[in-house]
């Protein structure tokens, strides 16, 4: 079921268009002059995700034994601190936050080494602190889970509970939720952030599903609603269309009514990415053909049909693209003809 919003006229940017008509960079070269090879998303999720078999590596409040052979005076329990150091008997603060339990034991052994002949140093881990992954966005319980072993993807979303509907996770007091698996999840790790079509990967059994994280990686769920793309130009009913794994080009067009008599029998459809901007060009004629063309579809995107044999709008949104945001897609989503 598709979701219009119609309320802004496009005419408040209209005096922004004017000057991008008349500037050189609204014709950049840079234009694709035709759709680009499919990206393969399967390649960046493994990339993203660790080696199989890593050893566990210390964080700050593990709870470990040190244990020194023959010195039971110096051998005991620690927590390891915010700064990532344990304090041993004589050898003072070690640093063993990141290390492995070899590493650690190697770390405090060498340390110890200064003070006695021979020491023997072996370390455990009694519970497991830190190996945490942040859980956010519309599920019944976010907030840090924390693991013993190596945490995966699957494992994070099963315990958040069950996907907030949009009411709810709007505050509105509901307590219902959507039982299932969500569309899509976005994990972000330091500086870096990875989309995974989740619904897909499960429907399909593929074991990326339940990828492996790492410690402090944040997992975001999106609410349902923040998942539409706009269609806008010579369409039927032009507006905001909900996005599901399963959606495709051909499909949101047939949606938002289909391409009109006034874009041609073979318009150039152009796809604007919200984030970057960028855009590429798709012939209409050639979506349902079995040529490999990146079809990929994202929250937010805008897919614009011009009419035919106008095509400087769509280098319009070129350059409009960073300036178009979550609250004013609905209403450059109106009747453009």
């Amino acid at each position: 079921m598709s979701t219009r919003v119609n309320h802004v006229s496009i005419a408040r940017f209209l005096p922004m268009v004017a000057v991008l008509l008349l500037s050189p960079q609204a014709y950049s070269q840079d234009q694709p002059a035709s759709p680009g090879l499919k990206e393969n998303p399967i390649a960046a999720l493994k990339a993203f995700e660790p080696a199989p078999g890593q050893e566990y590596e210390l964080g700050a409040g593990d709870e470990i034994t040190v244990e020194v052979v023959a010195r039971p005076e110096i051998s005991g329990k620690h927590t390891i601190g915010p700064d990532g150091e344990i304090t041993m008997p004589g050898a003072g603060s070690i640093k063993i936050a990141d290390m492995t339990r070899a590493q650690a034991a190697d770390a405090i052994q060498a340390e110890l080494s200064k003070l006695y002949s021979n020491a023997k140093v072996s370390v455990g881990v009694d519970k497991y602190t830190s190996n945490k992954v942040i859980l956010m966005g519309a599920v019944e319980h976010p907030g840090p889970i924390s693991f013993e072993e190596t945490p995966t993807l699957l494992e994070v979303i099963s315990r958040g509970g069950q996907q907030l509907t949009p009411a709810a996770a709007a505050g509105a007091g509901q307590k219902t939720a959507t039982p299932g698996m969500p569309e899509q999840v976005s994990i972000y790790r330091g500086t870096t952030m990875l989309t995974v079509q989740l619904k897909e990967l499960v429907d399909k059994g593929d074991p990326l599903a339940n990828m492996r994280l790492k410690r402090n990686d944040i997992v975001y769920v999106p609410s349902a609603k923040d998942r539409y793309v706009s269609v806008m130009g010579e369409v039927g009913h032009p507006g905001t269309i909900q996005l599901t794994s399963n959606s495709t080009l051909a499909d949101l067009l047939a949606e938002a009514g289909g391409p009109l008599d006034k874009a041609g029998r073979n318009p150039k459809i152009q796809i604007v990415s919200r984030s970057t901007g960028k855009s590429r060009v798709i012939a209409f004629n050639d979506i349902k053909s079995t040529k490999e063309l990146d079809l990929t579809l994202l929250p937010g995107d805008v897919i614009y049909v011009p009419q035919s044999g106008f095509d400087h709008f769509g280098y319009v949104l070129q350059e409009l693209g960073p300036l178009i945001t979550a609250g004013s897609l609905g209403g450059l989503a109106v009747a453009t003809r």
